[in-house]
């Protein structure tokens, strides 16, 4: 598949005032990283969006209440278990783990978030996070970035990783992002954890808002196989340390810095469709011509979930009988008689008819990136996707998983 993890590309994943390290704890049976931490050199602003399970891991709930006082120094990431439906230990874990690191780095009480990945229902091994704090402590760096965004991992094939430098407030502000996510992915985001951070000025209230809108044009835009993580966290820091003007809401600069965020994101959410588990094939899928943009968004991502359309996309099948017998039963309007759909550019569809274009359409398939057309012929509403295919080898993965 195509590559957005930028491998052959050299850029510095570094951002001014953020130190980083990722270290193998023990907590992976396989002896890979599996431990992070990222540190402010000064207080930054924090927010944070958070998954709609309704069964939330520890670390969740421990931060989802944390960030309410808008600034924090640093982050403590595990791998390989997601301390996840573990009671009351896992709170009281949670909370170990926190003030475990704040006292490793020398941060003040209540000012480091915590995030867990991986296996459900396994109690923490908090011993292992405690041997493991300090040799982080002592790797901590202004290059550690790449390293934590490993230690993030869990069944990704690569890490996921991006910096943007762009100029606000009067300086060049940086922003760098890192992620982690292969499968269970969905909109209202996915068994994925993200986190930003930047030297802009921002303060809290302004920076939720920027981040809720991106995370809203692109990690609530895919879809691998429509399950939501009880552990789903999207983080952004932001220290300030450019010396640019404050960052204010409702204007040119804020607009801009938001742009910036979701350019980042998209970046980390096209990586994780991408890596999505056994996949092949990257799809994008665009709905037009909708009711609203809520009926597009509906009707693209029923299309994206039916289990019979990912495998055809699997096959590179161009049946389009699929398409929109989903996009029938997505419950939005649409007019049959005016319906397109089109595979990477071939009309297959024409008000409705087949145009006879199926052995084009199944060369056109044949890429690794498959772009999804459909007008539905109902108004101006529309709406993007994007997805995988479904293979064998996802169901290999996710039937062995903890074994």
């Amino acid at each position: 598949m195509a590559d957005f993890s930028r491998a052959g590309r050299q850029f510095e994943l570094r951002v001014p005032g953020f130190r980083a390290a990722g270290a193998a704890s023990g907590i992976k049976k396989n002896g890979k990283k599996d431990l992070a931490v990222i540190v402010s050199d000064s207080p930054a602003s924090v927010a944070g969006v958070f998954t709609t399970n309704a069964v939330k891991a520890a670390p969740v709930v421990l931060d989802m209440r944390r960030i309410k006082k808008g600034l924090a120094s640093g982050l403590v990431v595990n791998s390989g278990n997601a301390n996840a439906c573990t009671g009351k230990e896992g709170m009281r874990n949670a909370e170990s783990m926190a003030s475990m690191a704040e006292r490793a780095l020398g941060l003040k009480k209540g000012s480091v978030l915590v995030a867990s990945t991986g296996v459900i229902g396994v109690p923490l091994p908090i011993d292992k996070v405690e041997k493991g704090l300090p040799l982080l402590s002592r790797a901590l760096g202004y290059g550690g970035l790449g390293p934590a965004a490993e230690a993030m991992m869990t069944t990704d094939a690569f890490p996921k990783k991006t910096v943007i430098k762009k100029k606000l407030g009067g300086a060049e502000v940086t922003l760098a992002g890192i992620a982690k996510g292969a499968g269970m992915i969905c909109p209202d985001m996915a068994t994925m954890l993200a986190f930003f951070f930047t030297d802009a000025r921002i303060k809290a209230p302004a920076l939720s808002r920027a981040l809720k809108a991106a995370v809203d044009r692109t990690f609530n835009s895919i879809i691998v196989d429509n399950d939501t993580s009880t552990n789903d966290t999207v983080l952004a820091f932001a220290n300030g340390v450019s010396n640019g003007g404050e960052i204010k809401e409702g204007g040119r600069d804020f607009d801009a810095f938001t742009e910036l965020l979701a350019a980042a994101a998209t970046e980390l959410a096209r990586m994780i469709v991408v890596d999505g588990e056994g996949a092949t094939r990257f799809v994008e899928i665009e709905v037009s011509g909708a009711a609203s943009a809520a009926d597009a968004r509906k009707a693209a991502r029923t299309v994206a979930e039916s289990f019979l359309c990912k495998t055809a996309f699997f096959g590179g099948d161009p049946n389009w009988g699929r398409i929109i017998a989903a996009i029938g039963r997505a419950g939005v309007r649409m007019k049959e008689e005016r319906t397109a759909i089109s595979f990477n550019g071939v009309k297959v569809v024409e008000k409705g008819l087949d145009t006879g274009r199926e052995r084009e359409a199944a060369r056109a398939m044949k890429r690794k990136e498959l772009l999804v057309l459909v007008d539905v012929g109902a108004g101006k509403g529309s709406a993007r996707v994007w997805t995988t295919d479904l293979t064998y080898e996802y169901v290999k993965i996710n039937s062995a998983y903890r074994t």
